[in-house]
């Protein structure tokens, strides 16, 4: 258990899925996650149950799926992840997604992050974390930017969402800008 002032980060629990079955069946919630990417929804209670399944015994040396809970109630939120932990590169890249429209725009998603990115250099000699968005999801590049990611490029025209392009936004921080 990772906890902040809002929000604490846990395990992933087998009783998730109802929760990820209802975000990613959302057209909200994928349309600001994913930008529409039809890979994260909608999805079948039975496709679902099968990803949980690998899920749940992923290996922490790796990549981690934690639940979003606020705090004090333990209310289920959204999710937040990091994969492709590499230590010899030392990087590994993270995601967050709050699938309760209600939580959106009130710092429960910074915070995921910042504990995410606070466990991650804590417990990891990484050198670096990176993550990205589509240039229409605004209030995630403020969020990132003010976490202290750097935007380190863009993708032109990489994100197709309703008929229009968007840029693919990277970011990065390194260990040494964590610090200050």
């Amino acid at each position: 258990m990772i906890e902040g002032e809002l929000v604490a980060l846990r395990a992933l629990r087998a009783e998730d899925v109802e929760h990820h079955l209802r975000w990613r069946n959302d057209p909200e919630v994928v349309r600001w996650a994913t930008a529409g990417d039809p890979c994260f929804g909608p999805v079948t209670r039975e496709a679902l149950t099968i990803f949980f399944e690998r899920m749940l015994v992923l290996s922490p040396r790796e990549s981690a799926v934690f639940t979003v809970e606020t705090l004090p109630d333990r209310r289920v939120i959204g999710m937040a992840d990091y994969r492709d932990l590499d230590p010899w590169a030392g990087s590994a890249t993270l995601g967050i997604t709050i699938g309760e429209r209600e939580f959106w725009g009130r710092g429960h998603g910074s915070e995921a992050t910042r504990l995410l990115v606070d466990h991650l250099f804590g417990a990891f000699p990484l050198t670096r974390l990176q993550l990205d968005t589509w240039s229409g999801n605004e209030r995630a590049v403020r969020a990132f930017t003010r976490l202290g990611f750097r935007e380190e490029g863009r993708r032109r025209g990489a994100v197709l969402l309703a008929g229009e392009r968007y840029d693919e936004v990277l970011f990065g921080m390194l260990r040494e800008e964590w610090r200050a």
